[in-house]
């Protein structure tokens, strides 16, 4: 309450200007969560072989794979999805966002780089991917390891 005393009046202007001290420095300290937090980070790791039960953050009990179980404790954690008899067509299927026989990648891509190979052994490089909606929201990109969806020139990762 307002008492027209100017001591209250001190008291209160004190206090609305300590609160709001406390909020902008608040906001300043985590500005740049804040501005981070629209650029989160994205790793996605695809590996060959890996059943559902091979990580004990979904359900193993004879495998020690706490840096995975990390990752998942602090990620977001996917339980549901397509798999294929082989890795290519869900590579091509992770990357595009399309089934792969839209892709024409359904079957093991192989290849060879220079000579003749299958036209359907080869991710169209007119595909849109993940990296390239990535790499046009701001993001930078890697790859590590295999890109397994066509060795023809032109049709790689970097081509």
């Amino acid at each position: 309450m307002n008492s027209g005393h100017p001591m209250t009046q001190m008291r209160q202007t004190k206090s609305i200007m300590m609160r709001l001290f406390i909020l902008l420095t608040t906001c300043a300290v985590n500005l740049p969560a804040l501005v981070l937090a629209e650029h989160p980070n994205v790793v996605i790791l695809f590996t060959d072989d890996h059943g559902t039960l091979d990580a004990n953050c979904y359900g193993s009990t004879d495998l020690m794979t706490p840096n995975i179980d990390r990752l998942a404790e602090e990620s977001v954690r996917f339980t549901q999805a397509y798999a294929h008899k082989v890795c290519c067509p869900s590579r091509a299927a992770l990357l595009t966002g399309r089934h792969p026989q839209r892709t024409r990648i359904s079957d093991w891509a192989r290849g060879n780089r220079y000579g003749n190979s299958r036209a359907s052994a080869n991710l169209k490089p007119e595909e849109v991917t993940i990296v390239e909606v990535l790499k046009a929201a701001g993001y930078r990109s890697a790859l590590f390891g295999k890109w397994h969806l066509g060795a023809k020139v032109g049709h790689g990762p970097l081509d």
